[in-house]
C-alpha cells in the first residue's frame, strides 16, 4: 500500500510514516497542500492520502476539494488527520469526500484502526 502523508509538522509526518512503515506501507511526504498535488502528479498513484486541516500555502480541506475533482484519484481513500474537531469540521470534510477523519493527538493503534476500518489494511 502506497500513503501520501501530508502534514506541515515534519513531526507529524515522520510519526504516520513510522506507523504506516511498521504495516508494510510506502510512504510519501508533503508539507502543504501545494506540495501534495505536486507528488500526486510525480510520486502516485496513491491508495490513501492522509491530510491535516491547518497547513500553509494550501489547507487541507482546499486539498481535499481539488483531489475529488480528478478522476484518476476516485480509487484514493483519503483520511482527514487533524486537531480540527468540531463535529461541524468532521461533517465538512466526509461531505466533501473524506472517507474517515482521525482526530490529534493519536497514537499507533488507532492509526492502525482506522485504516482497518478503510479496508487497507487486515
Amino acid at each position: 500500500m502506497k500513503l501520501l502523508v501530508i502534514d506541515d509538522s515534519k513531526t507529524m509526518r515522520t510519526m504516520l510514516c513510522t506507523y504506516a512503515k511498521k504495516l508494510g506501507c510506502t510512504t510519501v511526504e508533503a508539507a502543504d497542500g501545494c506540495e501534495a498535488l505536486e507528488r500526486l502528479d510525480d510520486s502516485g498513484p496513491f491508495d490513501c492520502a492522509l491530510i491535516d486541516w491547518d497547513m500553509p500555502r494550501m489547507n487541507g480541506f482546499d486539498l481535499l476539494k481539488i483531489v475529488r475533482t480528478v478522476p484518476e484519484h476516485d480509487h484514493m481513500k483519503i483520511m482527514m488527520v487533524t486537531a480540527q474537531s468540531s463535529i461541524d469540521r468532521v461533517a465538512e470534510a466526509l461531505g466533501a469526500g473524506a472517507d474517515d477523519y482521525l482526530m490529534k493527538p493519536l497514537d499507533e493503534e488507532m492509526f492502525v484502526d482506522k485504516l482497518r476500518l478503510l479496508g487497507l489494511v487486515v
